[in-house]
């Protein structure tokens, strides 16, 4: 096993010049994109394969990643998403009888490259105070200058747009075709927990193709409509941005989640901006404005709506706030049946806080049947 040979020397190499040292993990080689972190105690399997990490090298701020092993279940995607990962203490043993391999395992089978014995708590800080940033880790520590080449000819993940990477290339169904509800939704880097809770509320969901028309969604007679979350800048979607327009003309049932969140404020003729390193974690606290509750939230998002337009939006009412840094966490329309967050009440495993938010999406949908 890998842990009793001589573990290859590896680099963290960021876009401003700056190194951090390790080890890899398994395999060797290079792997760009941009550095982030997350604060997540546990659920690193999910972590690795959300499509909303997809082009992104992931930073655990947990010190040991791996001692609970890997299980084929606890996947949001079909396969890992992040570019890389970057660890402190690597596990190549495990102790939990539900899982079906070791991470080592699972990371070989998925081609992913890792590092560890890199300081974490050093690297955190240093994005921190410095800003999320395109980076490389890479075994190639013998040639630095090749390296900052090939990192500087990495796109920035302002104005990136990813989500046709990671979007179903076809329509597919999810849930009972028997029942209560039908609801359209836009892939556009959808999680499979998300699914799973709108198919444990009677409903069946048939998921889109990132660029899929209104009149395609349409087509098989929705009840309501739901935009995903998904990686990269949210502005260049310009067809879902399009197709939320023509949900929100019509008044119909409208749900966004995370990055569909930003694409409903777009269509609002709210601009969003990258933020300077993002909220990654399953412990942020968040404000119902309408309740005057706090929530603790999973988020993972480097971008966020713009704060003083929406307030400014004669349409548009804040609902959520986030408590750290007082950004927009969701939105409602005043005159239409839509609302927003920008964090994820599926979370698993994390906070089950916020799925009151997908009751009272099926909620809306179902003043709608009533009334038709």
């Amino acid at each position: 096993m890998m842990k009793y040979q001589s573990r290859k020397k590896a680099i963290i190499l960021l876009a401003d010049g700056t190194i951090f040292h390790g080890k890899a993990v398994g395999r060797e080689g290079s792997a760009f994109g941009e550095v982030c972190f997350n604060t997540g105690m546990t659920g690193y399997q999910e972590i690795f394969t959300d499509p909303s990490y997809y082009g992104q090298l992931m930073v655990a701020t947990n010190a040991h990643i791996g001692n609970y092993g890997a299980n084929d279940e606890e996947v949001e995607s079909d396969s890992i998403k992040i570019a890389g990962l970057i660890v402190k203490n690597f596990s190549y043993e495990y102790s939990r009888d539900r899982a079906h391999s070791s991470l080592q395992e699972f990371l070989e089978k998925n081609n992913l490259l890792a590092i560890s014995d890199v300081d974490t708590r050093a690297l955190v800080s240093y994005i921190r105070d410095n800003g999320a940033m395109n980076a490389v880790i890479s075994t190639e520590v013998d040639d630095i200058e090749k390296l900052k080449e090939q990192l500087a000819a990495v796109p920035d993940m302002n104005g990136l747009e990813l989500a046709s990477k990671v979007s179903t290339t076809k329509p597919y169904f999810f849930g009972d075709p028997n029942a209560t509800y039908k609801i359209s939704a836009l892939d556009i880097g959808i999680k499979k927990n998300i699914l799973r809770n709108l198919a444990n509320r009677d409903a069946y969901i048939k998921v889109f193709p990132y660029n899929a028309s209104f009149e395609e969604m349409s087509e098989w007679g929705p009840d309501g409509y739901f935009l995903s979350n998904g990686p990269g800048d949210p502005e260049p979607l310009t067809e879902a941005i399009q197709s939320a327009k023509e949900i929100l003309k019509r008044d119909l049932p409208l749900f966004g989640i995370c990055l569909g969140h930003q694409v409903i404020a777009l269509a609002n003729g709210i601009s969003t901006y990258k933020m300077h390193h993002g909220h990654r974690g399953i412990n942020h606290p968040v404000k119902n404005l309408l309740t005057g509750k706090g929530e603790i939230t999973s988020q993972n998002h480097g971008f966020a709506i713009n704060k003083e337009e929406t307030e400014k939006h004669a349409d548009v009412e804040i609902t959520h706030l986030h408590l750290n840094d007082n950004t927009v966490a969701g939105i409602r329309l005043k005159s239409k049946n839509c609302f927003s967050v920008q964090y994820h009440p599926e979370a698993s495993p994390g906070p089950n806080d916020s799925t009151y938010l997908f009751d009272q999406f099926i909620e809306n949908i179902k003043k709608v049947k009533i009334t038709a």
